[in-house]
């Protein structure tokens, strides 16, 4: 049955839309504008916009943030089919698209993104000019699902049904430390020999202390004076001799300042995974771009 809709009552400009819920689930104006990689007064305008449109108050502000109001929280849940309805319809046609000049969006973690990445980045661009390359650095999961990016590299398998996956190889995670720290350690060689020494944390839920004591180290969180959330920022810290870190060995032992902590100890493996949403692998851009990928850091 058809049903008749009457579309000149329908006033309802989607990029309004997609403001107000970048605004919603990021918190602040400010952070939806980065998110969006826009000017904030822009999208400022555009959520006063869609509350002179609708006449209702989408949002309050509580200190620095933003907060739904009552009508702003009985509309998210509709704002966020559209853009997941919204996704789908950009997916679908650029998983059908067969030009290969265009943008690409990788994800990548920090170090990936600052060490791995760049030379390969030269080389497909020179093999293929008309492809331009965004890299986004982030060191959790983007959302292939909501076109955060095109193509990630991840450590871990996803388990989405709608993503694709190919294992590039194994990593192993190694201990770096300046000589002089390794020295003023009293050069261990046990695993034991450790419980004295002061490592960079990456992490707030003890998440990495669990890791390095399967490796025999019993470590407490004392063993932790340094946290950061940035690996760059960990091993410049590692760099200058203030305490151990550790890092995938095909970077660390690339770098003459430091060496592996006690060579002889078990790495950490983890495995490397290139993600791709399924609708894009149709794409030809996408394909040629994930195949070059796969190909340059394939390991083992």
């Amino acid at each position: 049955m058809h049903i008749c809709m009457d579309w000149r009552s329908v006033k309802f400009d989607w990029n309004k839309a997609r403001a107000f819920l970048v605004t919603a689930e990021e918190g602040s104006l400010s952070a939806a504008a980065r998110a969006l990689g826009m000017a904030q007064p822009t999208l400022g305008r555009q959520v006063d916009g869609l509350e002179q449109e609708l006449g209702i108050i989408l949002f309050e502000r509580v200190g620095r943030g933003l907060r739904l109001t009552p009508s702003g929280f009985e509309l998210l849940d509709h704002v966020r089919e559209m853009g997941a309805a919204a996704s789908r319809v950009s997916l679908t046609a650029l998983g059908q698209s067969q030009a290969l000049d265009g943008t690409i969006c990788i994800s990548a973690s920090e170090t990936y993104a600052a060490v791995l990445l760049p030379p390969i980045i030269a080389k497909l661009r020179q093999e293929e000019p008309g492809i331009h390359v965004e890299i986004v650095v982030a060191n959790h999961a983007s959302d292939l699902r909501r076109r955060e990016a095109d193509i990630a590299i991840r450590n871990f398998r996803p388990t989405e049904p709608d993503l694709i996956a190919k294992k590039i190889g194994d990593a192993n995670a190694v201990l770096y430390a300046t000589p002089d720290y390794i020295a003023k350690i009293g050069n261990p060689t046990e695993a034991s020999d450790l419980g004295r020494a002061e490592f960079v944390n990456m992490d707030q839920n003890g998440l990495m202390i669990k890791g390095l004591n399967t490796l025999g180290l019993g470590l407490t969180e004392a063993n932790f004076p340094l946290l950061t959330e940035s690996y760059l920022v960990m091993w410049e810290l590692v760099r200058q001799g203030a305490a151990i870190g550790i890092l995938d060995a095909y970077i660390g032992d690339a770098d003459p300042i430091v060496r592996r902590v006690i060579p002889e100890l078990e790495p950490l493996v983890f495995p490397i995974w290139l993600v791709a949403h399924r609708e894009l692998r149709t794409n030809r851009r996408v394909r040629m771009v994930y195949d070059f990928l796969a190909k340059e850091l394939r390991r083992g």
